[in-house]
């Protein structure tokens, strides 16, 4: 008697640059905002003077990697179908190319970034030389004589320094007809040389028309009710030009964190350290990365936006007053230092799987001293 065929459950592997319970960017049908970097893309590659490396830099959120991959459609489509839509790098959905880097199944299409460890079940915590080797693989193939070939890393800020170097090789002498498209956020934190041998696209955040057309985009595509007219002021205020920031701040767990992270601010210098330690809680618990991440954005945000407006003396009434009352004049250059301190702070948390609620309350601690001048 034949035995019946053992079923076997295929698990999808999550990708570090999706948000969770939305499509990833790479899915997203419409672009809105950065049509001055799309236009950049779309005449350097018709005019046949194409850089070969690609920079792309921009805060979380703002659409760094629908770009990436809307210009690496483009480049991978035929000649005919460019150009046939509103937008200089649209193309039809339909086309081989379009369906094959939604799928990432296109061979003339190589993906670096963080991996997924299957066994302990979360991400790397950077990107390391083992996937940036994958490159020289890749290049190795054979490619029609007007092929391109397209290599996205996302995020480039999180490669080792030994992934560094070897992706800097790649860069210094790429074969002909590759494009290297490289996703940052902290520019900064990239080899001088690797930054030299790329043209910069810096993308601002979207505008509130922008931002409102895409999140009602990325909501209807992940099968979510449409948000609440009562919920925009604050998350507009929150996401500071970000989609996804929005859209995680969007869940009723994201507006609480930044409803109680307002609260605390506000009362600097003075701290409430009960309500310190339960907002800490509250996001260093099991499964709740996510919001231990977003009160990290938050926090930063807080504080540069803070910066900029006791520096040129504006913005709205209520910050205005706020970064007054905190951040004498003399004290500007303190509150700039202790925005650098919070970055290397938690990308050294994140590096050495440090206590993330330890990195919270000293945050906070630096916040306290920093406003008593």
């Amino acid at each position: 008697m034949a035995r019946a065929p053992i079923l076997q459950e295929t698990e999808e592997t999550p990708e570090a640059d999706r948000l969770d319970g939305f499509p990833h960017p790479r899915a997203t049908d419409k672009m809105f905002g950065h049509e001055v970097a799309e236009t950049a893309f779309a005449e350097a590659l018709q005019s046949g003077r194409m850089h070969h490396g690609w920079l792309i830099n921009g805060r979380e959120g703002i659409g760094k990697a629908t770009l990436a991959y809307r210009m690496a459609r483009f480049a991978l489509s035929e000649p005919s179908e460019r150009s046939q839509g509103l937008r200089p790098l649209d193309i039809p959905l339909k086309s081989i190319a379009a369906r094959q880097v939604l799928a990432l199944s296109h061979p003339g299409l190589l993906v670096i970034r963080r991996p997924w460890d299957q066994k302990l079940k979360r991400f790397l915590t950077v990107i390391s030389v083992d996937e940036v080797r994958r490159i020289k693989s890749f290049l190795a193939h054979s490619t029609g004589t007007n092929a391109w070939r397209v290599i996205i890393v996302d995020q480039a800020d999180e490669l080792n320094i030994s992934a560094a170097n070897a992706l800097l090789k790649s860069l210094e002498e790429p074969p002909p007809r590759t494009l290297f498209l490289l996703v940052t956020s902290e520019p900064g934190r990239l080899l001088t040389t690797i930054r030299s041998r790329c043209r910069r696209l810096d993308l601002e955040g979207l505008s509130e028309p922008d931002i409102r057309e895409a999140v009602a985009q990325a909501v209807a595509a992940g099968g979510g009710d449409p948000i609440d007219d009562k919920s925009w002021p604050m998350l507009i205020e929150g996401a500071q030009g970000s989609v996804r920031r929005l859209l995680a701040l969007s869940r009723s767990e994201g507006l609480g964190v930044h409803a109680k992270l307002k609260g605390v601010v506000a009362s600097l210098p003075r701290l409430d350290w009960t309500l310190v330690h339960g907002l800490a809680d509250e996001v260093t618990g099991t499964g709740s990365e996510q919001r231990f991440e977003q009160l990290m954005d938050l926090l930063s945000d807080t504080i540069s936006r803070l910066v900029r407006i006791r520096a040129v003396g504006a913005g709205e009434s209520e910050s205005r007053i706020l970064a007054e009352r905190l951040i004498p004049a003399h004290g500007l250059a303190s509150w700039a230092e202790l925005w650098e301190t919070v970055q290397s702070k938690r990308a050294e948390t994140s590096a050495l799987n440090l206590d993330r609620k330890t990195l919270i309350l000293e945050t906070f601690a630096r916040m306290q001293a920093a406003s008593r001048g």
